[in-house]
């Protein structure tokens, strides 16, 4: 009997390792070849004329897609809105107010409606965008595997829990990274895509007004500037993460922590004494190892595939 239940068990965790490894390998860059040939550069259309628009949008787009993997993962989860069977993840504090963008998925989706109705999924155009944003700012560009389906459901518990906050410490981000598969290095690599975009006054507010030791204090004091101290005056105030290249997509971001001028106390915990000192000091003197590393496994995360999921019509809801 025991020999009977061993053998159970690992054949169980073989079918779970091959259902895995099937539903990845569902994924391909050559996905809409034959059914949608025209879908990436009908999205990356869209996509550029959004950023052309508001440079701000690129960061926008690529926090969105971080968003909605760390949450059931590359889903569109994160688009659904409230309905009777949803609780939207829009407004769990992560997001509420910070997280935007969707109109510009929108868009995209709209525009691929209308070249080939109901083939792309809302998981996929916001992979895309992220690749396409990223190039548009001057950042890596990498192939992106297609074929995610769209999730019927969203999770605001899940994204409560899963998505990182802006003062989490060193450890509370590598485990959350951990719980995605993704390593130390990934994690600083991912982070590093701050090196665009802004952030509201109330999420840097408590660090400029530390008076700490891991933070410039001529630093501290220009971005008090337009940051009052009393909360919640100022609290949407907006400041861009890297004062030196806001709209580029660079490895500048590494140089700020080592000078210890991370805007985000969840940036500059990086590069505080602790075990990712290293890759962020290899970011730093090394531009194109950060480039060819950063943003490539965010499509990965958990994808669903085949029978899976859906493709949505609309991003925002269900069929």
């Amino acid at each position: 009997m025991v020999t009977a239940a061993i053998f159970k068990a690992a054949a169980t965790v073989m079918l779970l390792v091959l259902s895995f490894s099937a539903c990845q390998a569902q994924l391909s860059s050559t996905f809409y070849g034959d059914t949608c040939p025209n879908a990436l550069s009908t999205i990356r259309t869209s996509i550029r004329s959004a950023i052309a628009r508001e440079r701000r949008m690129a960061a926008s787009l690529i926090r969105l897609h971080f968003h909605d993997c760390f949450v059931q993962g590359c889903d569109a989860s994160i688009l659904l809105d409230n309905s009777p069977s949803i609780t939207s993840e829009k407004f769990v504090t992560q997001n509420n107010n910070s997280v935007r963008s969707f109109e510009v998925i929108d868009e995209a989706k709209s525009a691929v409606e209308n070249v080939c109705p109901g083939l792309v999924s809302c998981a996929d155009i916001l992979a895309v965008a992220a690749r396409d944003a990223s190039e548009y700012v001057g950042g890596p560009s990498w192939t992106v595997k297609l074929g995610r389906k769209d999730s019927t459901t969203a999770s605001a518990s899940l994204a409560s829990r899963d998505l990182p906050r802006f003062a989490d410490g060193l450890q509370r981000l590598i485990d959350l990274f951990e719980s995605k598969g993704l390593s130390e290095r990934d994690t600083v690599a991912l982070s590093g895509s701050h090196t665009i975009g802004q952030a509201q006054c109330v999420t840097f507010r408590d660090r400029i007004y530390s008076n700490g030791s891991d933070i410039d204090a001529g630093f501290a004091s220009t971005r008090r500037r337009n940051c009052p101290a009393t909360f919640p005056n100022g609290n949407g105030n907006l400041a861009p993460l890297d004062l030196v290249t806001p709209n580029s997509f660079e490895n500048n971001y590494f140089r700020n922590l080592l000078q210890k001028k991370g805007l985000l106390q969840s940036d500059q915990v990086l590069f505080s004494g602790g075990t990712t000192d290293s890759i962020v000091n290899d970011y730093n003197r090394n531009p194109s190892t950060f480039r060819s590393d950063a943003m490539i496994k965010m499509g990965d995360i958990e994808p669903l595939t085949g029978s899976a999921g859906i493709i949505r019509r609309i991003c925002s809801r269900v069929n």
